[in-house]
């Protein structure tokens, strides 16, 4: 039942929304909804089913950005998927390099590690001009996105080739946390001590989820770069956008795949929802203003699902869903 319900709802996505929606729903809304729902579950993966906190997912996803730009620039008549996946498996290695002190370093002290990679991802990438082809603003335009000669530059096909990655890796990703591997990440999440002693290879599994994590972030930032920004600069890529992604999944709901689109969701629609009552309460408002509102929002309801909901958003919506079956059960059936 499940598959047949997700399977509607992506033919949907496909097959209708791109005929029915406008450049504001598919540049200011989908798009970006879907390359923060795509590095959510990458920072899931790592975060809440392996137990390794980050807040240097941004880093991970400017180096996939600036790797396929890289890629595209200098290697002839490379098919722009294959971009892709490079980008991912460059970012990946990058993550395996910095997942390293993971080895030694637990809860605060792993914090701090990973936010030394954001600083030092976003320097090298500000100071060596060869990343951006020695643009001197540091700014480059996103390439042409075409695959298999079918042009994807407009907005709905933005869309739709994001979309097509996005479902690609999320069915990927939930196959791997009900895998082995995904079992031995939660084990060493649970207890890394008591994992060890049953067989479970800890170093391996830390560093395979860093690597894993930072491949789908790598491929998030393509998407964020190419698809929705359509400029490919470090600026793109600040801490500001690493703890977004971390409020995506501590609001959307920890070790949950579906948790990172909840959360993806409640980030891109609430400054939209806030310029709105702005606007209709209070006439124009200031972006500063409204920015300052967003993150005490932000703020005040991550404090709230800590201490009321710690599972999230997915949580109160599988609730709601179990009394409205329930409810729906008790509806005496008409009579005839």
């Amino acid at each position: 039942m499940r598959f047949w319900l997700v399977a509607a709802l992506l033919a949907v996505a496909l097959l209708v929304v791109p005929r029915v929606g406008n450049t504001y729903l598919f540049d200011a809304i989908l798009t970006p909804f879907l390359a923060l729902s795509l590095a959510g579950v990458g920072l899931n993966l790592l975060t809440g089913y392996a137990g390794q906190i980050s807040v240097g997912s941004a880093a991970f996803m400017a180096i996939g950005a600036f790797a396929a730009y890289n890629f595209n620039l200098r290697v002839p008549h490379l098919p722009l998927l294959a971009s892709f996946a490079l980008a991912g498996l460059t970012a990946a290695a990058v993550g395996i390099v910095f997942g390293l002190p993971s080895l030694r370093l637990k809860g605060f002290y792993l914090l701090v590690s990973t936010l030394a990679a954001q600083y030092f991802v976003q320097w090298a990438l500000t100071n060596f001009h060869w990343f951006a082809n020695d643009d001197p603003s540091g700014v480059i335009t996103a390439p042409q996105l075409a695959v298999a000669g079918i042009d994807f530059s407009s907005s709905a096909g933005r869309y739709v080739l994001s979309l097509a990655v996005v479902a690609t890796l999320t069915f990927v990703a939930l196959r791997l946390v009900h895998s082995q591997t995904g079992r031995n990440w939660m084990a060493v999440r649970d207890k890394d001590l008591a994992a060890a002693v049953i067989g479970v290879p800890i170093f391996r599994s830390k560093l395979l989820a860093f690597a894993i994590s930072s491949f789908y972030c790598g491929v998030a930032g393509v998407l964020w770069a190419f698809a929705y920004l359509r400029t490919v600069e470090s600026d793109g890529f600040t801490l500001d956008l690493s703890f977004r992604i971390l409020f995506i999944i501590i609001i959307g709901g920890l070790a949950s795949v579906r948790g990172a689109f909840f959360g993806a969701a409640f980030i891109v629609v609430l400054p939209l929802l806030l310029s709105r009552i702005g606007a209709s309460f209070f006439g124009t408002t200031d972006s500063g203003i409204a920015e300052l509102v967003e993150m005490i929002l932000i703020g005040v309801l991550i404090i709230a699902f800590l201490i009321a909901e710690p599972a999230g958003l997915v949580s109160l919506w599988d609730r709601g869903r179990r009394r409205l079956a329930r409810l729906l059960s008790f509806v005496p059936a008409p009579q005839s």
